[in-house]
């Protein structure tokens, strides 16, 4: 399944709030430096969709807010 997601780093919670088909906006408490918020956004992914961190794959936007994302 691929999803889109916008990311927001440095928020004060981090939380995944669902908008549209298959849209999701994604607070992250990391900042976007030293990848520390692809590697927060794929941890609350997995705990979202119940699968391994090993089954999201970030296809599109490694260095952006607007996101695809892969989930096996």
């Amino acid at each position: 399944m691929k999803i889109r997601v916008r990311v927001r780093p440095n928020s004060n919670e981090a939380k995944i709030e669902p908008f549209g088909d298959s849209r999701y906006l994604i607070k992250l408490t990391s900042p976007a430096e030293n990848n520390e918020a692809n590697i927060e956004l794929i941890h609350l992914l997995s705990k979202y969709f119940g699968v391994p961190t090993g089954h999201i794959k970030i296809t599109f936007g490694l260095t952006g807010r607007d996101k695809i994302i892969e989930v096996n």
